[in-house]
């Protein structure tokens, strides 16, 4: 029953790309809001990914449903149609047509990146190969869920990517991955208007993943200590606070309003009132302007 408590009751999402850092964090706030959530990846517990890391997608939905969703794991490798195509139909045959949410959360790319070289000294194949694994697989996804919303004349995309500016994000293929998931969201929302589906690109902040807390030596109890080594790192959120920005998109009944633009936590918390996992509600473009804007220049207008 929806209520208060579970805005989402009755509804099914898919998060494509939910294994672990943001798109875990965005599936398990939308089961907390009570939806069902398909999670999918590549990692799952019958093999790792090329990424070998030891998070898994049944991991994912576990922690969907003990927030009080119901998590369906679903081993999906988005580069490839067939399968993509397979999921969906899987979704259809079990939600009677119905997917309320897509979140296009696909990345994998960090071991692709290239952060020392301009691009005419990067690895041609590796720099194209983040481009399929990045903006590709979106693409492959929307495709063939799509249908489903625009059949029902409801529904909301979210693309996630890093940053909601044109400014440059560092290095070229990355660059280029994380604006066109941008521009994937605003093509979408011109074709969805007029079937009455949303879609929006979100970022979070300095975002807390697994890989990153990993990164730092530290865990999620004692993470703190990581900023000992990158003072930014104070101001970083968890996967929460993007899950918990999603989820409020999702239960808004206005979203239409905010469609075909690129969001940010640091945003939205304001409108929405959510917080991070502990209680607190990090800005990152606060703390941007404040302490590194003078450094870097401007983080640069929402787009």
């Amino acid at each position: 029953m929806k209520t208060d408590a579970r805005p989402l009751a009755g509804k099914v999402a898919l998060v494509a790309g939910g294994t672990r850092g943001g798109g875990r964090g965005i599936a398990v706030e939308l089961g907390a809001a009570g939806a069902t959530v398909y999670v999918t990846g590549r990692s799952s517990t019958g093999g790792r990914s090329d990424l070998d890391r030891p998070e898994t997608i049944e991991q994912t939905a576990e922690q969907v449903t003990a927030a009080g969703g119901l998590g369906i794991a679903a081993r999906t490798d988005h580069s490839r149609p067939d399968e993509v195509r397979a999921l969906v139909d899987r979704i259809a045959a079990e939600q009677d047509g119905r997917l309320d949410v897509l979140v296009n959360s696909v990345w994998g790319g960090d071991p692709l990146t290239d952060w020392e070289h301009p691009l005419w000294e990067q690895d041609l194949e590796t720099g194209l190969r983040l481009l399929r694994q990045a903006v590709e697989t979106h693409v492959i996804t929307s495709r063939f869920a799509l249908p489903l919303m625009v059949a029902r004349k409801s529904g909301l995309v979210v693309e996630v990517t890093d940053g909601n500016t044109a400014r440059y994000r560092g290095t070229f293929f990355y660059d280029l991955a994380k604006s066109a998931v941008i521009r994937l969201a605003v093509a979408q929302a011109a074709e969805l208007r007029p079937h009455g589906v949303a879609a929006v690109a979100i970022t979070p902040g300095f975002l807390r993943s697994e890989a990153l807390l990993e990164h730092f030596g530290v865990t999620e109890d004692n993470w703190r200590d990581g900023a000992a080594q990158d003072p930014n790192f104070a101001h970083s959120e968890t996967p929460a606070y993007l899950g918990r920005a999603v989820a409020a998109l999702a239960a808004d009944p206005d979203v239409m309003a905010r469609t075909g633009r690129a969001l940010a936590t640091w945003g939205l918390y304001r409108e929405y009132g959510f917080t991070d996992a502990d209680g607190t509600q990090p800005d990152f473009a606060a703390h941007w302007a404040e302490n590194l804007e003078e450094e870097y220049g401007p983080l640069g207008d929402p787009l």
